[in-house]
């Protein structure tokens, strides 16, 4: 898929075997994003000489080099967007080399969804998902966007001590109390078409100890918290 969307971030994925290139494109995809693949260091140099991406997702070894390799020569050409370098190998001797090389993540293949999807969103930031998803929240609400506003202010008030109360948990390795925040939050976001902090609610409930990911949602709340109100969702005819 060549990168078109100029909502949705798009990634590099540089990765020869089929398998893993239809895996690692289709869960790249559902965050979503915009997925250019590419299978060689030949295609992906062409790519970055084409297109402009957001995010290099490299793997560790290619049919024409490494990618290490070819990330100091995109970084030369002036690449200079986050790269996640992904391998097989569980060695950490190739681990450190790769981080040494620049990547700023290195992943192990294979991998769950929620372990991709919340290594891109600690490096995309905002780009990672719409704030607010107006059609999801329309479904919901059966067309009505007064009621999608009502609830969307009502959401944005009780977020704070949400938030508080989520972070009070992980603190006191609660895990019972962060699941039961986190149920309720998974289920707010969904009325109101929350996405990305939808997202990474999933993910800290795949691990609701785990620091990164209660970092990732505390983030997401807060660039929520800080945005300007939502407008009112449009409904189209």
């Amino acid at each position: 898929m060549d990168p078109q969307d100029c909502t949705l971030p798009n990634l590099l994925l540089v990765e020869d075997d089929p398998t893993s290139a239809a895996f690692l494109s289709d869960a790249a995809a559902q965050l979503p994003a915009q997925v250019h693949i590419a299978k060689c260091i030949a295609e992906a140099r062409a790519a970055c000489r084409n297109h402009a991406f957001d995010l290099l997702l490299i793997d560790a070894h290619l049919p024409d080099g490494n990618g290490a390799d070819l990330l100091n020569e995109l970084r030369a050409a002036g690449v200079q967007v986050p790269a996640l370098a992904h391998t097989a190998e569980a060695g950490s001797a190739l681990h450190d080399q790769l981080l040494a090389a620049g990547f700023c993540e290195v992943l192990r293949k294979p991998m769950p969804v929620t372990t991709l999807h919340a290594a891109l969103r600690r490096q995309l930031g905002d780009r990672a998902a719409p704030g607010w998803n107006d059609d999801a929240a329309l479904a919901v609400m059966g067309g009505r966007a007064d009621q999608v506003a009502a609830l969307r202010r009502m959401f944005l008030a009780e977020l704070p001590d949400q938030r508080r109360r989520i972070a009070s948990a992980v603190q006191q390795q609660d895990e019972a109390a962060v699941r039961a925040e986190l149920h309720r939050l998974d289920a707010s976001c969904g009325f109101v078409g929350a996405t990305r902090l939808a997202g990474s609610v999933r993910d800290l409930r795949t691990e609701p100890l785990d620091t990164q990911r209660w970092q990732a949602l505390d983030a997401a709340i807060a660039d929520l918290l800080s945005a300007p109100a939502p407008a009112p969702p449009t409904t189209t005819a």
